[in-house]
């Protein structure tokens, strides 16, 4: 009998919720809050991807503006600068987006950022690396170590700077491979992009050339090259012979270029004096191979060995 009325009970009661959320569906107030709801987190994010677009087209203008001023800084650092500052701007407009759409949602935001500054405190303990990593980004930047569009070695890695956070850099090398690094793991940096870079050269000269002669025209040469080539800051300098091999004299050449242009000058100087000593007819070493004939082997041994006697009997 009690079993009979449970049921009886539950039975009854199903048709009132079926028919409470039925009146909650068809609510009208309840959709247009979620309407409502809907549009303002649509409004946020578009707003969002505005200010932050705009925002970074203001950053650039304003540095742009700034380069025109008396009070000039470096290209690099202008560039690094402003990468910051997009960055900054797009990590603190995403954060106050957030905070809006919580708040949307009917999230209780102030007890939510109590909340996270508690946890914030504890887990900062333990990220002991990312406070690191920004603290060294800072100085990096504030240091001018390098910045970006700068030419590094950073560890076994080189290659161009392509971005300097708060937390990581990013370098890009010559192959396309990019390099992540976190700041506080940039312990050694050398930097290649700062002062100008050298271009070093030897020529190849034959035995039987005049190396004076050689020297000369190689001078005349060179004197003529910063007029050609804007990358080269002074005349290039000849030092002279740097080695004698078996079958070559090595002359040496260096010339001052602009920073990270000494490989591109280094090849136009090789072009020039190959040009030069084709002009003047000054030969190059080539390798080169003398053929006997069995016969001649033969002539050849039997006149040494007639030398030998000759000189044993005197």
């Amino acid at each position: 009998m009690k079993e009979t009325i449970e049921v009886v009970q539950g039975a009854s009661e199903k048709p009132e919720v079926i028919k409470d959320s039925w009146e909650k569906l068809i609510d009208n107030d309840m959709w247009i809050s979620l309407g409502q709801g809907a549009l303002k987190i649509i409004a946020i994010i578009v707003i969002t991807m505005l200010v932050v677009r705009f925002g970074k087209i203001a950053i650039r203008n304003g540095f742009r503006i700034r380069s025109k001023s008396p009070l000039k800084i470096s290209k690099r650092r202008e560039a690094t600068l402003a990468k910051l500052l997009e960055n900054v701007l797009a990590y603190v407009v995403y954060f106050i987006a957030l905070i809006t759409i919580l708040a949307t949602l009917t999230i209780d935001v102030k007890g939510l950022i109590a909340g996270a500054g508690i946890v914030g405190l504890a887990v900062g303990f333990g990220a002991q690396n990312l406070v690191r990593d920004i603290i060294t980004g800072f100085f990096i930047i504030f240091e001018d170590q390098f910045s970006v569009g700068d030419y590094v070695r950073i560890g076994a890695n080189e290659g161009t700077v392509e971005e300097i956070g708060l937390r990581t850099t990013k370098i890009k090398s010559w192959t396309g491979e990019l390099h992540i690094f976190p700041n506080g793991n940039v312990t050694e940096v050398t930097n290649y992009s700062i002062h100008n870079s050298i271009a070093v050269v030897d020529v190849s000269i034959a035995y039987e050339e005049n190396i004076e002669e050689a020297e000369k025209v190689l001078q005349e040469m060179l004197v003529k090259l910063p007029q050609k080539y804007e990358d080269i800051v002074n005349p290039p300098e000849l030092l002279g012979v740097q080695t004698v091999k078996t079958s070559e004299v090595v002359i040496r050449i260096i010339a001052e270029t602009k920073p990270m242009q000494h490989w591109f000058i280094g090849r136009m100087i090789r072009k020039e004096i190959k040009a030069c000593m084709d002009e003047q007819g000054i030969e190059i070493p080539f390798p080169r191979m003398v053929m006997y004939s069995r016969n001649d082997v033969e002539e050849i041994v039997d006149s040494t060995s007639k030398s030998s006697r000759q000189l044993g009997s005197n």
